[in-house]
């Protein structure tokens, strides 16, 4: 998002006063008619005797030509001085002047813009997203933005309100230079006049008689000469606060069109990064979680294709082998075959005991039955 700038026009030059009389256009025939009216008015001055008050008159008439003019130009520099003055009386204040406030305002505006950069929030944003949760570093950031948006509303309100004044003041600006422009139109007129005066009072002079050229020298071509000097330097003023007004003008406009391109396009370009912003930081999310999705199906895959393996592995090996192992088989005949060895070794050494014992019962027996015989006998 680029900075803002404002390219103010150029600093209004001195206009010198011997060019002051040519600045404004002005017809040939004009031209003709004033030099007309100036030679004549100096032959009727020639012709009146310098001790009658009707010459008296007559230089008075030069000494005050323009003076309305004068007065109306001067005006209008003064009113123009007004300007600067007001504005540093008010300065940063509320009464500051339309160029003054839609200035601030335009600060106001970068340094929002500036801190409102959402490159700021996003310089972190991969390494954020990637050990914190969620990102809070750019969720503090669109809470920040959110919370600023009043705060630029009432900036951009406040530029509206200053571009108002700016037309306004223009539109009186324009005023002030037709008036202006007006009273230096009747200024060259009278420059015009003068001119040709001094240059017929000095040809009236050269043909005069001794007494006639010294009044005409000493009283009108001093008042046409101090008149035609203050005309001129009029003019020069007059001109170049026509230039300053249009100066001002101009730089009005700029700011005007500073504050169209700040409330439209700079706004335009904040939000539009802002959103691209957070649509970016959604996105990372969503394919953090996409990511995160297939790393664990790739892990359940891999995990089921190794299970899937091992089994057939082992019902492979099982479907290979015996179902009773050999050795155990091999071990539970011999224990069988022990058992049976014992049982034969039991019975043989049986046999024999049973002999003795078969014996010694059989010679019991046989004595116990003498004892029988006769206890029968005796019975009997």
């Amino acid at each position: 998002m680029s900075d803002l700038v404002l390219t103010p026009p150029a600093p209004v030059t001195p206009v010198p006063a011997e060019t002051a009389a040519t600045m404004l256009p002005m017809t040939d025939e004009r031209a003709a008619e004033l030099t007309a009216k100036a030679r004549e008015f100096a032959g009727e001055l020639g012709g009146i005797d310098p001790r009658s008050p009707e010459f008296t008159r007559k230089v008075h008439d030069i000494s005050s030509m323009g003076d309305t003019e004068i007065r109306s130009a001067s005006q209008v520099a003064n009113r123009m001085l007004k300007r600067p003055v007001a504005a540093l009386d008010a300065a940063g204040g509320e009464g500051a002047d339309a160029q003054g406030r839609v200035a601030s305002g335009l600060v106001a505006l970068r340094r929002t813009v500036v801190d409102l950069d959402p490159k700021q929030a996003a310089s972190g944003t991969r390494k954020l997203l990637g050990l914190i949760p969620f990102g809070d570093r750019l969720r503090d950031y669109f809470a920040k933005f959110h919370s600023a948006q009043k705060h630029l509303d009432d900036i951009i309100r406040a530029l509206k309100s200053g571009q108002d004044e700016l037309l306004r003041d223009n539109a009186a600006i324009e005023g002030e230079k037709a008036n202006l422009w007006e009273a230096m139109t009747r200024l060259q007129e009278y420059a015009v006049m003068a001119k040709a005066m001094d240059a017929a009072l000095e040809e009236r002079i050269a043909v005069a008689d001794e007494t006639q050229a010294t009044a005409l020298r000493s009283d009108a071509l001093f008042a046409v000469r101090q008149k035609h000097q203050d005309l001129l330097t009029q003019l020069a003023v007059s001109a170049q606060g026509y230039l300053a007004l249009d100066l001002v003008r101009k730089n009005n406009l700029e700011l005007s069109k500073g504050v169209d391109r700040a409330t439209t396009t700079t706004v335009a370009a904040l939000r539009t990064a802002v959103t691209v912003a957070q649509a970016l930081a959604n996105q990372k999310l969503v394919l953090d979680q996409i990511t995160a999705l297939n790393a664990t199906t790739g892990d359940l895959i891999l995990a089921t294709s190794e299970m899937l393996r091992t089994q057939a592995g082992a019902i492979q090996n099982q479907a290979a082998s015996t179902t009773v192992d050999l050795d155990t088989l091999r071990q539970a005949f011999d224990n069988v075959y022990a058992t049976m060895d014992l049982i034969d070794s039991f019975r043989a050494k049986a046999v024999d005991s049973m002999a003795v014992t078969v014996d010694s019962l059989s010679s019991e027996l046989e004595h116990a039955r003498t004892y029988l015989d006769r206890a029968k006998e005796a019975s009997a």
